[in-house]
């Protein structure tokens, strides 16, 4: 094995590295100005619209909604650490730790106190499962058992007005597009009009480059009524100096590499991946990934403080989809994730590390649902003649 010789190094006092503005920066005061404008109008244009949002998990689109000014009265989440996490923030929500199938069973106008057709919007995004029946149209029973036929259950006894169904980008090609045509159909025959887009985090206000495919529904009956408009992307757009950055985090708070990466990605210039290293280094490191087609720019990948994060993920010592941070060398710790999620600091999470992680990097950013929402509630207030 090659000697390691670092050659990326960083000075000890990186005060000054941060002290740069980026145009984020310089224009923040007027960002914060227009973003106050516009909540404003949101806050004007409505009266706490009703909401409940399956598959919440730690809160960023359930966070950003109340934001863009939604009254959450029902979170369903399942999994136990996450579920104490909403509730550890938000002690007035209805949070419920139950599996969404035993949930759906029930008596929705009863469990969340309100009538059919009177829910403002129903939220979440259900996990990716393919169909062996797509294509077929056969209807939502024919669903039965996936996640996504719960989401469709509260759909049909709530007949909420607006409904908000987010996931991944590739939920388009999954299954070569079916899965994506299924619940597009079911969509329709529950009575709801649908429009899709692909939204990037990095254009709302988000230092982070992630796309989620934002599927709005509106009731049928309103549709004459009610236009949804995506918001419109920004023009100045957040990089990793804008946000704050830990100084050796302990082991609580920071995930670290074991001897032998740390060796190696100290040899890693911020900015730079498996590239910019000693090929026969670079080789060792990677093994059997070495022969592998394509870029693989996400091994060794150490960011810079003048670009976005990666897509934030719920492991940060992922061989093939590494994020080594700026200024040290170690993965981002989990704080630092949830401020690239846009969280505030003040939103803890609960359970172990990994699985404070794992909520991060499931998380909907903050600042992303926040806009929809602003245009959720502006799209909802036209039905009140606002």
């Amino acid at each position: 094995m090659p000697e390691f010789t670092p050659t990326a190094t960083i000075p000890a006092d990186y005060s000054t590295l941060t002290a740069t503005r980026t145009p984020y920066q310089a224009n923040f005061q007027q960002l914060l100005k227009e973003a106050a404008q516009i909540t404003a109008k949101a806050k004007c244009a409505q009266t706490g619209y009703k909401s409940i949002e399956l598959f919440a998990g730690a809160g960023g689109l359930a966070l950003g909604l109340e934001q863009a000014g939604f009254d959450h009265i029902g979170l369903v989440e399942f999994n136990k650490a996450a579920a104490e996490t909403l509730k550890k923030n938000r002690p007035g929500w209805y949070v419920l730790c139950e599996d969404v199938a035993a949930v759906a069973e029930r008596n929705l106008e009863e469990e969340f106190d309100i009538k059919s057709g009177e829910l403002d919007l129903l939220s979440g995004g259900a996990p990716c499962q393919s169909f062996s029946y797509a294509g077929k149209r056969l209807g939502l029973n024919d669903v039965r058992g996936t996640m996504f036929y719960y989401y469709a259950i509260f759909l049909r006894k709530l007949q909420p007005k607006f409904f908000l169904f987010e996931n991944v980008r590739g939920l388009l090609s999954h299954d070569k597009g079916r899965t994506f045509q299924t619940i597009l159909d079911i969509f329709k025959q529950e009575g709801y009009n649908t429009q899709f887009k692909v939204l990037n985090a990095w254009d709302y206000g988000v230092p982070q480059k992630r796309e989620r495919l934002i599927t709005i529904g509106i009731r049928n009956d309103l549709v004459e009524q009610a236009e949804f408009e995506y918001p419109i992307p920004h023009t100045i757009k957040p990089v990793i100096r804008d946000i704050k950055l830990d100084t050796n985090p302990g082991e609580s708070e920071c995930a670290r590499y074991s001897k032998s990466k740390t060796e190696v990605f100290s040899l890693v210039p911020p900015g730079g991946y498996w590239r910019d290293i000693d090929p026969a280094i670079a080789k060792a490191y990677m093994k059997t990934c070495w022969d592998m087609e394509g870029g693989r720019t996400g091994i060794l990948r150490r960011i810079s403080l003048d670009e976005p994060s990666l897509t934030v993920l719920t492991n940060p010592g992922m061989k093939q989809t590494d994020r080594c941070h700026p200024l040290e060398v170690r993965p981002f710790s989990y704080r630092e994730n949830a401020r690239i999620q846009t969280f505030p600091d003040e939103w803890e999470f609960c359970g172990t590390l990994s699985e404070k992680y794992k909520q991060v990097g499931n998380a909907v950013p903050v600042n992303l649902a926040k806009e929809i929402g602003i245009k959720l509630a502006q799209a909802i207030s036209s039905l009140c003649g606002h």
